[in-house]
């Protein structure tokens, strides 16, 4: 049976900040608000979550539904409720990062978004609601947890090359590694596959390709082994 509350209850919403990288940057992925408030503004993917539902389906359907974006990498970092964060009503936000190689993804704008692209981190539009500080906070948890885990390969191609891998941090990190100290750590883990192929159609001389060894990874994290750079 439905029971009646004697005081007001706030809405409660999703937002997903997804990170997707490629040559030139780091990016996040909007959608363009085709309803009020704010239409026609640039804001993060999310919406109401709906009572039969959790929050990280909430999460996962409203990135779907407005992005086209599915099975990815997806955790939940922070709640936002700031009295005046939406005009609309009281409405407390949960928040979550995602990551993405960007190249497997075709976005595309589905039910209540117009449009949807994908924005460098440095580079993003004045957001709606408290949207940028969203963003800021979810950089910062991925600059942080990427030194202490390696949630990073999501950002790549199955196979990479230690250059890629390098410039995942940096770009990440918002600072130059020294080549030969970053290789040493990487590889001193045990952690990548070295695979017999090598980069094709490439303007420089083909690199080495490597995987990300997921199964001895976890299986040294059990023994507690620690990933740390």
């Amino acid at each position: 049976m439905p029971y009646t509350y004697l005081y007001p209850r706030p809405a409660l919403t999703v937002d997903c900040v997804v990170f997707g990288l490629d040559d030139e940057d780091l990016k996040v992925i909007l959608i363009q608000r085709d309803l009020p408030p704010f239409s026609g503004q640039w804001a993060l993917p999310g919406g109401f979550v709906r009572l039969e539902e959790t929050l990280d389906a909430a999460a996962r359907r409203e990135l779907q539904e407005e992005t086209g974006l599915e099975d990815v990498f997806l955790e939940q970092f922070y709640a936002f409720g700031n009295l005046d964060r939406d005009p609309r009503e009281r409405v407390v936000s949960v928040a979550y990062y995602g990551l993405v190689n960007l190249r497997n993804y075709r976005v595309q704008a589905t039910t209540d978004a117009r449009d949807a692209a994908w924005f460098p981190v440095q580079q993003l539009p004045n957001l709606p609601f408290d949207h940028n500080q969203i963003v800021a906070m979810a950089h910062d948890r991925l600059r942080t947890k990427v030194r202490y885990e390696p949630i990073g390969f999501e950002l790549l191609p199955k196979k990479f090359t230690l250059t890629q891998l390098q410039t995942l941090y940096e770009k990440v990190l918002g600072q130059r590694l020294d080549k030969r100290n970053f290789r040493k750590k990487i590889l001193k883990m045990h952690l990548l596959i070295e695979l017999d192929e090598l980069e094709q159609n490439v303007p420089h001389r083909a690199a080495r390709l490597y995987q990300f060894d997921q199964q001895k990874y976890h299986h040294l994290k059990q023994s507690g082994f620690n990933f740390e750079l």
